[in-house]
């Protein structure tokens, strides 16, 4: 008795486990990424406002000034305000390296706007910044015509260019000119009276232009040691719209309000400490900047509690999520708070002797908090420190928010992939099972075959489909022997049934015939109902060994153009009563063959061709060739071969015949088959598109051979039988 098949999960249940791990396993790995997280983005804020501190002790370093009584009150002077950068900007005529601090933009100039009610656009845009010892100066001008500077002309007032005046070290006034010869990298010119230049370019001041659909936009830096003590310049815009006159048509400059000085202030970003660090308070940091001596020269943005207002309770379906997120956070927030609380003179105490540092330290009242301190030096001495003081709480409240809204869209897409998965699961079950139903119900419970091919899934394109036609060919294929099998019977019944008829008939009457003659003829008789048994018998056995007997056979080069005209002569003379005709080539044909194989073929072919035409009908044997192919063909008038058999007449024991009046088991054309597919060729049947008379095709690779044509006709050794 067969051992009982232990039953397993289907393939349902297999995807339903693992996505339920997939659901357990994500929650515990969002834990340890937020762990992970939670320690990056501190060290991350740490290091960004030790970053901040370093900036705005830049901004103050060698500026021995800030900590006393200014030498100049910048009452009366246009304050142009160099913003700090935090890196240095590239001289290419663009402004997409700005962004920090492009919303600073101060317009000059105007014209009279085309409605009231519209702001006067300006002709320029001026931004400056400041980064290790350089003024960068970015200008986008309105200028609806370009005139750029001729090279053959001296002059460098007659174009359009930008004027730079300023105080120097030593106290006297510089004058430049930057000119544009083309988009790209500007010239400027030390000048006197703004027309001629005074020496050769000066290439600390870099530029470079590129024009806008409004104008250009020009880009230039000027070191600090070109300017005084008290950073002052003053910057004209000079349009020239005529290349013919190359006249000035306007000039825009960054002139005071009052027109006393032709210089603007330059501010480092302020004059006094105060308004350097007092823009920072809106980032919920506390800027502090404390002196040598320790006393706190300014203090900005005191207030180190979070900003976000609370949020409403969550009703929808994410709350489930969200709680285990806010569980999780307060894991976090108790591991912070386990942390000793401690004060940040220690990180002061380090600034103000050069090394900057940062701290993290708990607070009660304000949580976890981040202070971080850069020295400010001047001459190599330490004049003060920046400290920056924020706490976590903000950056840790948005990354929670994101984590959760992250967790739920991914619960969520989990969901739909388990459905997914699901529904392709039952469908591939499904048809799993009725493909297997179907072929269960092939054979019945005696082991009989229902049907020879498989109706489910052989369209299907898939792994499935090719499993569906695999098994419907090899259920085709044990249809067609157990149609041999079941034939076989009934066939030798039908076929040795006379033979054992006409010697059984024979037996009898030489018991009873007395005279030598007439015993004679009975024994001729029961000879020849013997021999017809051995025939039958005989074709049999040929049948089944025919595949065995092929694999022994050797191949030569035959050229089979003549092969087929020396049988065709031999055909004449076997079949008087039909006319035998050749068509095709008059070449060689050259083919790896075993001639006795081919003839062997051949005679099937013509036995069909004699028994199924007429006494005077016409015959036509023929050999063509196409490409690396050639085809040897039969032809014969006579009744066509039924649409239904045209597929099944190469089987085994399949016959069309009328009559019996020969020994026909069907297996004439099986053996054409068997012949041809072993010589990598195939075989089929069509009949004559007149209705009246058929052609077998037998289709055979080519030998290409150079010496082909010199090879010698050889004959053949005649009709095998």
């Amino acid at each position: 008795m067969a051992s009982k098949i232990l039953r397993g999960p289907r393939l349902g249940t297999k995807l339903l486990i693992l996505m339920s791990l997939a659901l357990v396993i994500i929650p515990w790995f969002s834990y340890q990424y937020v762990s992970e997280m939670e320690d990056f983005l501190v060290d991350s804020q740490a290091n960004a406002q030790l970053l901040t501190a370093r900036g705005i002790s830049t901004l103050l370093n060698g500026r021995t000034d800030l900590f006393n009584d200014l030498p100049l009150s910048p009452e009366g002077y246009e304050q142009l305000f160099a913003h700090p950068l935090e890196k240095p900007i590239r001289i290419d005529g663009r402004d997409n390296d700005w962004e920090e601090v492009l919303d600073y933009r101060i317009g000059f100039g105007g014209f009279a706007p085309q409605d009231a009610s519209n702001e006067k656009p300006k002709s320029f845009y001026l931004v400056l910044g400041q980064h290790n010892e350089q003024i960068f100066t970015v200008l986008q001008v309105n200028d609806d015509h370009l005139v750029f500077r001729d090279r053959n002309i001296l002059r460098l007032d007659m174009s359009d260019h930008i004027r730079i005046e300023f105080t120097g070290p030593d106290g006297t006034t510089e004058r430049y000119v930057i000119t544009m010869t083309d988009p790209g990298v500007t010239t400027a010119y030390p000048m006197s009276d703004w027309r001629y230049a005074i020496g050769q370019a000066e290439n600390r001041i870099q530029g470079a232009m590129v024009e806008t659909e409004t104008g250009y936009t020009l880009e230039f830096r000027i070191p600090l040691a070109l300017l005084g003590e008290t950073p002052t310049f003053g910057l004209v815009v000079v349009d020239v719209d005529d290349e013919q006159t190359r006249s000035i048509e306007s000039l825009t400059a960054t002139l005071p309000s009052d027109g006393r000085e032709a210089f603007g202030l330059v501010l480092l970003k302020s004059p006094e400490v105060m308004k350097i660090v007092e823009g920072l308070g809106y980032s919920g940091a506390n800027i502090q900047v404390i002196d040598q001596q320790g006393r706190l020269r300014a203090d900005v943005g005191g207030g180190l509690e979070p900003t976000r207002d609370p949020e409403p309770v969550k009703t929808d379906w994410f709350s489930s999520v969200s709680i285990v997120m806010d569980t999780i956070f307060g894991l976090v927030d108790d591991n912070l708070r386990a942390r000793p609380a401690d004060d940040s003179g220690l990180v002061i105490t380090d600034a103000l002797s050069g090394t900057p540092s940062f701290q993290r330290r708990y607070n009660p009242a304000e949580g976890e908090v981040i202070t971080a301190a850069h020295p400010i030096v001047a001459q190599d001495q330490v004049i003060g420190t920046v400290v920056v003081k924020q706490s976590t709480d903000r950056i840790l409240e948005l990354r929670r928010d994101a984590l959760t809204r992250i967790v739920n869209f991914s619960v969520l897409s989990i969901f739909i992939f388990v459905g997914i998965i699901l529904a392709f699961s039952v469908r591939l079950a499904r048809r799993i099972r009725k493909l297997g139903g179907e072929t269960t119900n092939a054979i019945d419970v005696y082991g009989r075959l229902q049907t020879n091919r498989l109706m489910s899934e052989t369209e299907s394109g898939d792994e499935i489909g090719d499993l569906a036609r695999s098994i419907s060919g090899m259920l085709a294929r044990l249809h067609q022997h157990t149609q041999f099998l079941e034939n076989m019977p009934r066939t030798l019944r039908h076929e040795i049934n006379n033979p054992l008829n006409a010697l059984s008939t024979s037996l009898q009457h030489l018991e009873t015939e007395t005279s030598e003659s007439g015993r004679e003829k009975y024994l001729d008789s029961a000879r020849r109902a013997v021999m017809r048994i051995g025939i039958i018998v005989q074709n049999l056995a040929d049948a089944a060994s025919l595949e065995d007997a092929l694999e022994a056979e050797e191949f030569e080069k035959v050229d089979l153009q003549a092969l087929v005209s020396n049988y065709i002569a031999n055909c004449r003379t076997v079949h008087p009563e039909r006319a035998f005709v050749y068509e095709g080539i008059d070449y060689p044909a050259i083919a790896m063959v075993s001639d006795s194989r081919i003839e062997q073929l051949l005679d099937k072919l013509v036995d069909n061709a004699v028994d199924f035409s007429s006494v005077g009908a016409r015959i036509t044997i023929g050999v063509t060739v196409h490409g690396s192919r050639l085809t040897l063909f039969v032809t014969n008038e006579g009744s066509p071969i039924p649409a239904d058999k045209l597929d099944s007449v190469f089987d085994s024991m399949v016959s069309i015949r009328d009559t019996d009046t020969r020994l026909h088991f069907g297996m004439g054309l099986y053996v054409v088959r068997v012949i041809a597919e072993h010589h990598g060729g195939s075989v089929s049947a069509e009949n004559l598109l007149s209705g009246r008379g058929v052609t077998i095709k037998v289709v055979l690779p080519l030998q290409r051979d150079t010496e082909s044509e010199a090879l010698p006709r050889r004959e053949s050794p005649g009709q095998r039988t």
